[in-house]
């Protein structure tokens, strides 16, 4: 697809085309991503491209997805280029100011659902590290009765969160709080404490930083990636300081990296917390540490 070619392109041969050079390029899911990537560039949604195959795109809308292209073909996350990533079937306004929502952490939400069902009042739920806020807004979403306080240590995280709160009608049941893992002002705990508290905090060593692929190391940010040397930094200031933040009999669930669970479980039983077991995604990852208030 040479910027000088004098070739007609159809929609369809856009799509042919740039899923080879994508592919070639290493870039996963090489079709869905030119897929992403041209009906961005035309505005319109995936499924129409496919009752437009023999449509020419105007010039300038040729050369916007050529430009989006070779920044996908150097590894730039589709969702940073197309400023969406759908999670639990919302869609959710992506900038790189925060990670981009991936399937795995779709358990968060689910076990947060599970957790609350059947109290009979308005259930409080801490998420901590909320990031675009998907994984609070899909709980609100999910649960007319649920009260969120979402936090996150990056203020411009925050920003792109309580824009996708409003965007999905659920920012009149949600606080957005700058903290630090669970350093959380007592005047934003609910009287009694939270019924559920999740995290997806950062948890990649940062001895692994060079084994991340490209897309994530170069472009995703650092600070919601690294949690220290061990990846567990941040794991480990939950464990200490979020007991005082939940209910009697309260549930929390932390998500962590593939193979950290012996490490973070044992962290979070040091501190007094009990293990209520380990949870796979839909990898069949071991993913998530279920855990309970102690005594």
């Amino acid at each position: 697809m040479s910027e000088t070619t004098t070739q007609i392109w159809t929609i369809g041969q856009l799509l042919s085309w740039t899923q080879g050079f994508l592919s070639d390029k290493g870039v996963e899911d090489a079709r869905l991503a030119a897929e992403l990537l041209l009906a961005s560039a035309l505005g319109c949604g995936r499924v129409d491209l496919y009752t437009r195959f023999e449509q020419v795109p105007a010039a300038e809308q040729i050369d916007r997805f050529r430009e989006l292209v070779r920044e996908a073909a150097g590894h730039k996350p589709i969702a940073y280029l197309t400023g969406h990533r759908e999670f639990y079937s919302l869609d959710f306004l992506v900038t790189p100011d925060v990670l981009v929502p991936r399937p795995e952490t779709e358990i968060l939400v689910e076990q947060a659902i599970a957790a609350v069902r059947g109290l009979d009042r308005a259930a409080h739920v801490l998420d901590i590290g909320t990031g675009s806020g998907c994984v609070a807004i899909a709980i609100a979403k999910l649960s007319s009765a649920v009260r969120m306080v979402a936090t996150d240590i990056s203020a411009a995280a925050l920003a792109v969160a309580k824009r996708n709160a409003e965007r999905n009608k659920v920012d009149d049941r949600i606080t957005f709080l700058e903290a630090d893992a669970a350093d959380i002002a007592s005047g934003y705990v609910p009287q009694g404490g939270f019924d559920v508290m999740v995290a997806n905090p950062p948890y990649i060593a940062a001895t692994d930083r060079d084994r991340l692929p490209v897309g994530i190391r170069e472009f995703e940010p650092a600070i919601a990636l690294f949690g220290g040397a061990d990846g567990i930094d941040v794991i480990r200031r939950i464990a200490a300081g979020g007991r005082r933040l939940l209910a009697p009999g309260g549930r929390a669930f932390i998500e962590m990296a593939d193979g950290q669970h012996e490490r973070v479980a044992a962290v979070f039983g040091d501190a007094g917390w009990m293990i209520r077991g380990v949870l796979p995604d839909g990898a069949g990852v071991l993913r998530v540490l279920a855990l309970e208030r102690g005594p």
